[in-house]
């Protein structure tokens, strides 16, 4: 149960260094690109910074081009849910279009959560993965160069 408390801790501060990126981002386009379009760049854009962040830090797992690939799915439902909530926040209810993204984002949170443990661990439940090792196994799929591995025989 700590571990799991500890992971959904280690992915909320990496949602709060994610949202700050983006919202820096989003609001340095702003002045430059219609709100939405802004909003979809930066949104884009942070989403790459966040892939490493919570592969590393918040599932302690490998990155690989499989999860880079996919990683984009959960990404779309959060998408989803905040630009929709950005278009009522905006459109629907006057909020001022620089505050909106932050408001929309709080409730993509949940969904996000469990559609990125389960792509970047393979598993729904809040189990932990285990820690990357210093030494991991070469995987085809790797982001990166492949380990190499020396084995000395003795003659």
């Amino acid at each position: 149960m700590k571990a799991q408390l500890w992971q959904l801790v280690r992915f909320g501060l990496v949602g709060l260094v994610n949202t700050g990126t983006f919202f820096l981002l989003y609001l340095a386009l702003h002045p430059f690109l219609p709100y939405f379009a802004a909003f979809t760049v930066a949104f884009l854009l942070a989403m790459v910074g966040s892939f490493f962040l919570h592969t590393y830090f918040t599932y302690r797992t490998l990155p690989s081009w499989r999860k880079f690939l996919l990683f984009p799915l959960p990404n779309l439902a959060n998408y989803l849910v905040q630009s929709g909530g950005v278009l009522v926040l905006v459109q629907g209810l006057g909020l001022d279009s620089r505050i909106a993204p932050l408001l929309a984002a709080v409730v993509a949170i949940p969904v996000t959560f469990l559609l990125s443990r389960l792509v970047l661990t393979g598993r729904a439940s809040a189990q932990p993965s285990a820690q990357p090792s210093a030494q991991p196994s070469a995987q085809p799929d790797q982001l990166g160069p492949a380990p190499v591995r020396v084995e000395v025989v003795d003659e």
